[in-house]
């Protein structure tokens, strides 16, 4: 997909009152947001294999209820490792390497725990506190927020 057409698509995002648009051309797929909490024009690029379909039918309220009740059963216990920036986790320094931890493996602080590359830089996320890893919240290769949990170190 051209700059032209994807201006032209921003702006026709901008000038009505359609609050999101999604395109798919071939292979690529855009995906314009309008939203008061994104600066106006924001353009949201997501692989196809990302972006979760939901049907029109399903009501809005189940999911919403049913929420809170996995979350407060899941609530690790023990030293919370949290992500410091935004980015994309990774467990290992490259494809087919071994992770740098597994659960049951016994750090010391200092250590590195993983990888989050943010802006094509690799960062490597050091544990902030010796002890056994009871848990991995993340998958690899996924995206992760400012201060989302990444591992519980018992």
């Amino acid at each position: 997909m051209d700059l032209r057409k994807l201006k032209t698509l921003i702006d026709l995002v901008a000038e009505s009152d359609i609050a999101e648009l999604e395109v798919t051309e071939g292979e690529s797929k855009v995906r314009i947001v309008k939203s008061s909490a994104l600066p106006q024009n924001q353009m949201v690029m997501m692989q196809p294999q990302a972006i979760p379909q939901y049907s029109a039918q399903a009501p809005a309220a189940a999911p919403v209820a049913a929420a809170p009740a996995p979350a407060a059963a899941a609530e690790p216990t023990g030293h919370i490792v949290k992500s410091p920036m935004v980015g994309t986790f990774y467990r290992s320094s490259a494809p087919g390497a071994a992770a740098f931890v597994e659960v049951g493996a016994v750090v010391k602080e200092g250590d590195t725990l993983c990888i989050i590359e943010a802006m094509k830089l690799l960062n490597e996320i050091d544990a902030d506190k010796s002890g056994t890893i009871t848990q991995i919240l993340v998958e690899n290769g996924q995206p992760v927020e400012f201060g989302q949990p990444l591992f519980v170190i018992g």
